[in-house]
């Protein structure tokens, strides 16, 4: 028995010291330990039952060793939004949850969105994604810390939030000097790099969170890459009702990045990019939607240069 759209998919729960697998087109289902041998069984087992594309939840970075071993093998992994596919469980009337259930689940969401394409794997793109995300994560704690620090708190307790900021302030160093070598010596990160900060406003850090996190930038639709960052506007009509159009969905991380580099090219950097969010102030936009709006130009504009190749150009990309 084979799906609908002619793949066999396997969907592919993962834990910490497991994974459980299903083949729902198959009626096959199987669980592998999370050990070197469990992944040669898997990958085994998979290829004897001619699967197609395996499928898994991203889920909290257990999932990259899996998928890494399935890549090397030339079987093709698509990682998903574990919101996605538990909603979509909820509107199949599926409320039962367990590890068996979760990987047939997985398997029937990729039998479904089947034709959904799978992000080509980049391997030094995944390494870039890790080391913006613990530098983010660094940025997260000494936020945190200096907000206790204006708290009434005992001295021997300021001194341990002072040392602790003082070992953060050097990791930090540390780790923006890797990622910037990083991209200076991976090719195609380095010209992407040149592109984005040649744009007014853009630095070093918005452009390492652009590549690490928008791969498909200059590869899809201006449409397309508006949804991923989560800056695309949807109706919210129903019969002669019209409501405000608002943003849903995306990559979080990277819009919260984008949205402060955006913040200082609107308002300061760039002045193609002021006189348009100026415009749109004085038409009676709110400034926060206005930002948005000068988030979703930008990213679009970005789009478009990386397909070209070219740096920016204020008379070419204009920002009307």
């Amino acid at each position: 028995m084979m799906t609908q759209n002619g793949l066999v998919v396997a969907g592919i729960d993962i834990a910490k010291d497991k994974a459980d697998v299903s083949i729902r087109a198959l009626s096959q289902r199987q669980t592998f330990p999370s050990t070197a041998e469990g992944r040669r069984q898997l990958i085994s087992w998979l290829r004897k039952h001619k699967v197609t594309k395996a499928v898994m939840e991203a889920s909290g970075g257990y999932e990259r060793g899996w998928a890494r071993a399935l890549r090397e093998k030339d079987i093709e992994v698509r990682i998903v939004d574990p919101k996605r596919v538990r909603h979509f469980a909820q509107s199949a009337g599926r409320l039962a949850k367990n590890d068996v259930i979760d990987a047939d689940t997985i398997a029937w969401f990729g039998e479904i969105f089947g034709e959904a394409p799978s992000q080509a794997h980049d391997a030094a793109c995944e390494t870039l994604r890790q080391m913006v995300n613990a530098r983010q994560g660094l940025l997260d704690i000494r936020t945190m810390l200096g907000n206790k620090g204006e708290q009434d708190v005992p001295e021997p307790v300021q001194k341990s939030h002072a040392r602790l900021l003082k070992n953060i302030a050097v990791e930090l160093a540390n780790l923006e000097a890797a990622i910037t070598a990083m991209i200076k010596a991976t090719p195609h990160f380095a010209k992407r790099a040149e592109i984005i900060e040649s744009v007014p406003g853009l630095a070093g850090t918005t452009s390492a969170g652009l590549i690490a996190a928008m791969p498909e930038l200059g590869q899809v639709s201006n449409e397309a890459i508006s949804a991923l960052l989560g800056v695309a506007p949807y109706d919210d009509d129903s019969g002669k009702r019209r409501g405000e159009r608002q943003i849903k969905g995306g990559r979080r991380k990277v819009r919260n990045l984008f949205y402060m580099a955006c913040l200082g090219a609107a308002t300061r950097h760039n002045p193609a990019l002021r006189a348009f969010y100026r415009r749109l102030i004085a038409k009676g936009k709110k400034a926060k939607v206005a930002l948005v709006a000068c988030m979703r130009k930008l990213i679009v504009i970005l789009n478009i240069m990386i397909a070209r190749g070219e740096k920016w150009d204020a008379s070419r990309y204009a920002v009307g």
